[in-house]
């Protein structure tokens, strides 16, 4: 995607191989650009959000291991060991899970010679496979858009939670990819952006996206789904995901799952887009994702521009208890279909399974 008509990926090797990110913590007021030097480094930002979302985090994470097979020159069971410490950053994604065992499968079948020449491969594999996915994400998604718009002949509004963009992977984004699609090619879209809290990344991100590609956009309060939705002013939700069970039920930001029941009973079509990476083939239902529980100051306090300077007040009295649920699991029943790189699949594991049918008896459920 462009910032300020300059193509970038979220996440890649620079100069020397030195890995850069965009430091997403400092959106929309600085666009900045980080270097991640050791595997410490790596893990900071993905714990504390320089880089996130489920395809960003992931290909981090391969990026990450291979800075840690340079640093042990090889040497697996280090490098193993640095794959636990980054696993442990974040627990909801997957992919962070999928990109660490990708570059283990990798380096252990590689000569140790050659692993330093394997993780970097491998590492460029995962980011180029994320940008793939979500570019025919894109694609699948947009004939949705294209076939309301050709029965409505009017606006498409289009109602999204959290930040599914570029920011959330190496590039297009999973649930805003249809929308940029429909855009360059003529459709009026507009896009209810809820804020997302607490850590707003609808209005911080999502919408700092939208304005840079040009497409029209309107940040709402996260309460407001529901009305817009029993008006008629939305005519699709499409949100991402973070984790994925073999059956349908879906993790993703906190939030989410008021929305699908929102959009279930007001008869709109809820859609959840996600590269196959994000699915997690060894969990049978959303039972057991994991749900990460952050800390309760995100809450409590917020950030924002005050005299050109980014600065954090207290929202709450000081003596205040929070709890700070950062994701919820939306029931496969309330999802209208998946969006994913092969095409668009109903939310079960039968309708799922026909799209990836090389996984039917390939994992062992837990």
């Amino acid at each position: 995607m462009k910032v300020n008509n300059k193509n970038y990926r979220t996440v890649w090797l620079g100069r020397n191989d030195t890995v850069k990110i965009i430091d997403q913590t400092k959106l929309p007021f600085k666009f900045e650009i980080s270097s991640l030097l050791m595997v410490e480094e790596f893990y900071s930002a993905i714990k504390h959000m320089q880089v996130r979302g489920a395809g960003c985090i992931g290909a981090t994470a391969g990026y990450g291991m291979y800075v840690a097979t340079k640093k042990y020159n090889g040497n697996y069971e280090k490098i193993e060991e640095a794959g636990k410490f980054l696993k442990s950053s974040r627990p909801t994604a997957v992919n962070l899970e999928y990109a660490v065992n990708k570059q283990l499968k990798a380096l252990k079948n590689a000569p140790i010679e050659d692993r330093i020449k394997v993780a970097k491969q491998t590492a460029k594999l995962i980011a180029n496979e994320d940008v793939e996915s979500c570019r025919k994400i894109g694609e699948h998604g947009l004939k949705l858009i294209e076939k309301i718009h050709s029965e409505k002949k009017k606006r498409i509004d289009i109602l999204t939670h959290c930040n599914a963009g570029w920011l959330a992977f190496v590039d297009y984004g999973s649930a805003t990819a249809p929308i940029y699609l429909a855009h360059d090619k003529g459709i009026d879209v507009h896009v209810w952006v809820d804020e997302t809290r607490p850590r707003n990344q609808g209005a911080r991100l999502t919408s700092w996206e939208l304005i840079n590609h040009g497409v029209e956009n309107t940040l709402i309060a996260d309460n407001t789904g529901g009305l817009l939705m029993r008006e008629g002013q939305v005519d699709l939700v499409i949100v991402g995901a973070d984790r994925v069970a073999r059956n349908g039920d879906t993790a993703n930001k906190i939030g989410t799952y008021l929305k699908a029941l929102a959009a279930k009973d007001n008869k709109v079509p809820f859609y959840v887009a996600l590269p196959s990476s994000t699915f997690d083939w060894n969990l049978k239902n959303g039972k057991n994702i994991p749900i990460e529980v952050r800390n309760p100051n995100e809450i409590t306090e917020i950030s924002g521009l005050l005299g050109g300077r980014e600065e954090t007040v207290e929202l709450t009295h000081r003596f205040a208890t929070a709890a700070n649920y950062s994701f919820d699991i939306t029931p496969s029943r309330l999802i209208t279909g998946f969006i994913t790189e092969r095409g668009i699949c109903k939310a079960n594991e039968k309708s799922i399974l026909e799209l990836f049918p090389e996984k039917l008896n390939s994992f062992t459920f837990s």
